[in-house]
């Protein structure tokens, strides 16, 4: 179980939770706006201490109620599912973040959209996903920095829609990416889903391409007002 970073208290990234954050290493996406960059190869990294890092959670198991797991991508981990399993053994909630590439392992964690019953109280089982949805086809590619097949994404989102567990779609939103337009196509592949965030893009000297631009305010409102027309919850971050 490989772990490359821990975040020990986080307010935002759990919504309604004081969490800590888990970093697994290596991404089978490479976007361009990505802000952990060294986490995408982290071969040269030397992973955490798994025995520290359950330490520190259990002394401070009291105090948060949940842990974020994030990458890199966590559903390239083999031993995700003992991973939630661990952190659920200490009393605490699991969100996990994705990108949405491997709906078998979704569907092997929440269970089957169809599945009747499905259990409600497995231990793989996470609390609260989130998947970042790229953008539209057929433009996905130059968003994730690789190929990805339209139907593996709208199979994970529809996994997510239909497992009963809480969650969120989310999009940065990049000049050099998105068009307005193109949120009316965004809008139809997360149709009818509870919530969707638009994520202001934020330069730095971590992000994985350099001269990259944010959408203005203005910009995001319009595309926020698209976004509306298709799902009941629209945010911007």
């Amino acid at each position: 179980m490989k772990l490359y970073g821990l975040q020990k208290t986080s307010l935002l990234d759990y919504p309604g939770h004081l969490s800590a954050i888990l970093f697994t290493g290596g991404c089978n996406f490479n976007c361009p706006y990505c802000h952990n960059s060294d986490l995408l190869h982290p071969a040269g990294l030397v992973p955490l201490d798994h025995d520290e890092i359950f330490a520190f959670l259990k002394k401070r198991s009291s105090l948060l109620e949940g842990v974020v797991i994030t990458g890199g991508e966590p559903t390239l981990m083999p031993d995700l599912p003992l991973l939630i399993q661990e952190i659920h053994q200490l009393g605490l909630k699991v969100k996990l973040d994705t990108n949405g590439s491997r709906p078998d392992v979704l569907k092997a964690l929440i269970g089957s959209a169809e599945a009747e019953p499905v259990d409600a109280s497995a231990p793989t089982r996470p609390d609260y996903i989130a998947m970042d949805v790229k953008a539209a086809f057929p433009d996905y590619f130059k968003a994730a920095g690789t190929e990805v097949a339209e139907q593996t994404i709208c199979e994970s989102i529809r996994l997510i829609m239909h497992a009963g567990i809480p969650y969120e779609f989310r999009t940065t939103v990049v000049k050099e990416l998105h068009t307005l337009s193109s949120f009316h196509h965004l809008g139809e592949m997360l149709k009818g889903a509870d919530c969707c965030f638009l994520q202001t893009f934020q330069d730095g000297e971590t992000v994985n391409q350099p001269g990259l631009h944010a959408f203005s305010p203005e910009e995001m409102e319009k595309a926020a007002e698209i976004l509306q027309l298709y799902i009941a919850h629209v945010k911007i971050r």
